[in-house]
């Protein structure tokens, strides 16, 4: 049985953003980038526990191809998508977002 996944706000800007400077980069790379992300939401999905815990109830996912991270917290009902973001960038950047 799957858990519902839910993007904060926050996180559909990261993915917007990073979407954008692929494209840049490469036409056709941001599609790729969200191909990419959109599988590993649906593992998350399908097997939340899957990837560690790295901070608090927080756990990390990581996608396919890309340096990027997924941020996450599982709940009884659903799973919220706390960020996306490059993982090269300071954890303080998204464990903020916990606290909201």
């Amino acid at each position: 049985m799957s858990l519902p996944v839910i993007l904060r706000a926050e996180a559909e800007a990261d993915i917007a953003e990073a979407a954008a400077w692929y494209e840049r980069r490469s036409p056709g790379l941001g599609a790729e980038f969200v191909r990419s992300l959109d599988a590993c939401f649906t593992l998350i999905g399908r097997e939340p526990e899957i990837f560690p815990v790295v901070h608090r109830q927080a756990r990390m996912g990581l996608p396919r191809k890309f340096p990027y991270l997924v941020i996450y917290c599982v709940f009884p009902e659903t799973i919220s998508i706390v960020a996306v973001m490059h993982g090269r960038r300071h954890p303080r950047h998204w464990q903020g977002r916990l606290d909201r």
